[in-house]
């Protein structure tokens, strides 16, 4: 496929579906003390375009902020007090920069460089249905003990998965959220352990907890439901299993209903306010923020933007939610001087531009206290499509790897999960991998129930499968070298602390 702006949509090659009927360092600094003067323009002329506007966390300020924002033109949408931000709409062009200068605003900007109305661009992959003769076929494949399509899930025996459902299979006590497209809790292997109460949809920035908001709008939405199956499929005799069989998952959803799926800054804020204020032990996030790949301190929209996600994923862990994170899918060194960003801004018309990560920063990736996970193949090495960089990627996990190709009956080196409508598909990318991550982190929840973020963070890590460097990196195995590791076996730029161990998570 040609190169994929998002690591949700990461079905690096055409997927294959069986139909079975059975506190960071970049936020903004004092707030401007020059008030919004009642001659400011407040023209209504421009596209209605959503705004986050970034306060002190206190009532009297977000109150005095809320009247700025109605003198320059803007419509609150809801005020998220506890963290200090303000979701707005206005039609007002200079929106941004009135309320930029307003007594209290620490940071602000426009979270879509395109009106509400606009739909993006998608670069999906048509999915390839087996007939139900086929699935039944390969369902003899499984051994005793085995869920029906258990013979191809490789990425279970290489974490040592399928030996650890047998000691802990994961405690009911624990939820993982899937902070994605909406997820079919229908399916018959993710039914037995969805969380309703906990689940919702958060487009536009609002919750709306209506009994189903959470479920995908149409099949084409399928990749929640393909991380929520890796995470929690219920070992039930039926399908597949989960990383974390016995463990609770949620659906939040942030997929903006349209061809492009986006996930905008709005949405991810009001997903991790509301997976902290229900409980949630853990957030999943297959995804980067929309509209920019990299957001870019020098940018006032890109800052408010990592200001207020940052916010919202800080409030998530102070109220004891750990969030994981996909590295990417673009084969990029994090801790690289400079990145082309040919891909943003994704809801209009995109502008390559050259960034330094260390400036420009991938979310919720790269956010503080998230886990960042890169991805690898059946051979344990980095997936060819996978992101990395020393210093930020904290683990590695089975992603798949069309490279690589495992001994399954299907010979197949994807992941191979639950979609929409009782479905199963293979797709690959770190989009895969981060979930295998947060079932583990779940798994080790549920051995050590008190545990805070920051310890399971620190227990992800410690139980994690060292792997070195490779003296050499060919992941297409075109004979050119296509990525450098940097670091010891320890800690490197490929694999972080190492590849996450189920098995030694529960024992």
């Amino acid at each position: 496929m040609a190169h994929l702006r998002s690591r949700r949509r990461l079905a690096l090659a055409v997927p294959v579906v069986l139909s079975l009927t059975a506190s960071l360092g970049f936020l903004p600094g004092a707030a401007s003390a020059t008030p919004l003067t009642a001659t400011a323009a407040t023209s209504a002329d421009g596209p209605v375009l959503p705004y986050v506007v970034n306060t002190k966390a206190d009532h009297r300020t977000v109150e005095s902020v809320k009247k700025a924002i109605a003198k320059a033109g803007g419509t609150v949408v809801i005020a998220y007090e506890k963290i200090g931000v303000i979701v707005v709409h206005s039609a007002n062009p200079a929106f941004g920069e009135q309320i930029r200068a307003a007594r209290g605003v620490q940071s602000a900007g426009a979270t879509h460089t395109a009106p509400l109305t606009a739909a993006g661009t998608t670069e999906e992959g048509a999915a390839q249905l087996l007939s139900a003769a086929d699935a039944a076929e390969l369902s003899q494949s499984a051994a005793a003990g085995q869920e029906p399509l258990e013979a191809d899930q490789w990425d279970l025996r290489a974490i040592g998965a399928d030996k650890a459902a047998k000691i802990n299979p994961g405690s009911k006590n624990v939820t993982v959220a899937v902070i994605d497209t909406g997820v079919d809790d229908t399916h018959p292997d993710l039914a037995p352990n969805f969380s309703a109460s906990q689940s919702a949809s958060c487009v536009g920035g609002k919750a709306d907890t209506t009994y189903g908001a959470w479920r995908p709008v149409d099949a084409d939405h399928y990749h929640g439901t393909h991380v929520a199956g890796e995470i929690a499929a219920a070992r039930n005799d039926i399908g597949v299993a989960g990383i974390a069989p016995g463990v609770k998952v949620a659906g939040i959803t942030v997929a903006e209903p349209d061809a492009g799926q986006l996930f905008f800054p709005e949405s991810v804020v009001c997903a991790f306010v509301f997976a902290a204020d229900h409980g949630v032990e853990i957030t999943n996030n297959s995804y980067y923020v929309d509209p920019w790949l990299y957001n870019c301190l020098d940018d006032p929209d890109q800052k408010a933007i990592l200001d207020a996600v940052n916010r919202a994923q800080l409030y998530a862990q102070k109220k004891g939610t750990l969030s994981v994170a996909a590295a990417g899918n673009a084969n990029d060194d994090l801790d690289s001087d400079a990145i082309v960003d040919d891909s943003s801004p994704d809801d209009s018309t995109p502008v390559p531009r050259t960034v330094d990560p260390h400036e420009c920063f991938d979310i919720p990736t790269q956010l503080p206290g998230v886990v960042t996970v890169s991805s690898t193949g059946v051979n344990s090495t980095k997936s060819y499509f996978s992101t990395y960089g020393k210093g930020v990627i904290d683990v590695a996990a089975p992603g798949g790897d069309k490279y690589q190709i495992p001994d399954t009956p299907s010979k197949n080196g994807r992941i191979l999960s639950t979609m929409p409508n009782n479905q199963y598909a293979f797709l690959q990318g770190t989009s895969m991998a981060s979930p295998h991550a947060a079932a583990v982190a779940a798994l080790l929840k549920s051995t050590y129930p008190k545990a805070t973020p920051a310890q399971l963070q620190a227990l992800l890590k410690a139980q994690a499968d060292s792997q070195s460097c490779p003296t050499a990196y060919d992941g297409d195995g075109d004979g050119v070298v296509d990525a450098t590791c940097v670091g010891g076996k320890g800690l490197n730029g490929f694999y972080g602390a190492g590849i996450i161990n189920a098995l030694r998570a529960v024992k």
